[in-house]
């Protein structure tokens, strides 16, 4: 299944591939402040493969907060956030907002609360290597990152 997601006006855009097609996506509500203020539901399948498409970069801001080790994409025209990055061991790896999904079925989604508030710096990544999308690429408009 290729789940297409975007932020609101498409500045930011995301097709992430998930084979086989998945029974349920699980996906976690985090309790961080950033993602409670800003309703961060996020997902990953760590065998996927996602490709990221920034329609205009200058509309594109990153911000970064406590072990400054995740950062969140956000569009400046619309505000969401589609995409959460980290780069570990050399390699990007990436979470998706199940709130930014295309024309994929909600009763999919099974979402549950997590609170990461407790990790080290050494444990948050070992958890993001194992289970976050580590197959990422930045491509350009019109390219299918592949």
């Amino acid at each position: 299944m290729v789940i297409p997601g975007k932020c609101h006006c498409g500045t930011i855009a995301f097709s992430l591939i998930w084979e086989p097609d998945p029974v349920e996506i699980p996906a976690r509500a985090c309790s961080c402040t950033f993602c409670t203020k800003h309703g961060g539901v996020w997902t990953s399948y760590p065998q996927g493969q996602l490709a990221i498409t920034l329609r205009d970069p200058a509309l594109v801001s990153s911000y970064v907060f406590g072990t400054r080790t995740a950062t969140f994409h956000i569009c400046t025209r619309c505000g969401v956030v589609p995409v959460v990055t980290s780069r570990i061991d050399d390699r990007l790896h990436a979470v998706v907002s199940v709130h930014a999904f295309e024309g994929i079925d909600p009763a999919l989604v099974r979402r549950s609360p997590v609170d990461l508030d407790a990790e080290d710096e050494s444990t948050r990544l070992a958890r993001r290597k194992r289970n976050w999308i580590a197959d990422v690429r930045f491509v350009e408009p019109g390219d299918r990152g592949r």
